[in-house]
């Protein structure tokens, strides 16, 4: 478990790491194509943390919102309050405040910018359906996430991607509209080799925000393994988040609320319709690791 754990975590660092370097590719290339040496990079810098200080101070409301959440109090779901309060003491961090998704569908997550700062929802599908030791699993799940700081790796990935697929649209869409005639319309002559460098930018520039999103997803995945695994240690029963994710998986309900920009949030896919297969595809532009996946992992500890 403990392999599982270090691997996960070292996995996710390294796709961080080809992010950060995915942004300083695009801001060279602008910088290529504009005659400025490293002020592409500079500008692919700014816009970055520009987006990444918007959704530190203000992303947990915007997630909250967009799923509909409703605050509750102890009174109004004493179980859910219990479980909660009762892992965080685990956890040894703040109680985070609960929230509940008017949804059929069986699902949760966790958003915030610290555990401080955190919140857990969960559907009221999810509420309905598990049982206590079920319910446990799915909240050590999220409280794993909190503990992690997974919220915080989200909104990095999300906003270096973000700033690559900003810049890589606006640069293609001035090139295409004659808005940036840069040091290729002023140097004609520079031969085969500046030729080939440019080509060679103009290419990232276009398959750019396709590696930004496949990087994007693939930390998503890895962050999942390590939360099933640390929530698992964190109840103490692993068949308690096995059979959560069973009845996930086997839920009639599919979400209503789901979108792409909070996707990877959820503690299963929300996108997935019930009963589908998980295909080859899939399995690269999802969110999250296949189901049952997930379950062998667990089972295996």
């Amino acid at each position: 478990m403990y392999e599982q754990i270090a691997s996960n975590k070292r996995r996710t660092f390294l796709l961080m790491g080809l992010a950060v370097l995915l942004l300083a590719a695009v801001g060279y290339a602008i910088g290529l194509w504009l005659g400025t040496g490293p002020f592409g990079l500079g500008i692919a810098l700014a816009v970055a943390i520009l987006l990444q200080l918007g959704a530190y101070r203000y992303g947990d409301r915007v997630v909250l919102a967009s799923a509909r959440a409703r605050e509750v109090t102890p009174e109004e779901e004493p179980r859910l309050h219990n479980v909660v309060e009762g892992l965080a003491i685990a956890a040894g961090i703040p109680k985070p405040r609960v929230w509940v998704v008017p949804e059929k569908a069986p699902n949760a997550f966790a958003t915030g910018r610290d555990p401080e700062h955190s919140h857990i929802a969960v559907t009221r599908g999810l509420l309905d359906t598990m049982n206590r030791v079920e319910l446990e699993g799915v909240i050590g799940h999220e409280m794993s996430h909190i503990l992690d700081r997974d919220i915080l790796y989200g909104t990095i990935v999300a906003t270096v991607i973000g700033a690559v697929v900003l810049l890589s649209e606006f640069f293609l869409r001035a090139l295409w509209w004659g808005g940036f005639r840069g040091r290729r319309g002023e140097d004609q002559g520079g031969g085969a080799a500046e030729a080939i460098v440019f080509a060679i930018g103009l290419v990232l520039l276009v398959l750019a925000p396709l590696f930004g999103q496949l990087i994007q997803l693939a930390v998503s995945r890895q962050r999942e393994y390590l939360a099933d695994a640390q929530g698992a240690m964190l109840t103490r029963y692993p068949p308690g988040l096995i059979s959560a994710l069973e009845k996930i998986r086997d839920a009639p309900h599919a979400m209503r609320s789901a979108n792409n920009a909070t996707g990877h949030l959820w503690l299963e896919q929300p996108s997935r319709f019930p009963g589908e297969k998980t295909g080859l595809m899939e399995r690269l532009f999802s969110t999250h690791p296949p189901i049952e996946d997930r379950i062998r992992r667990l089972r295996e500890m």
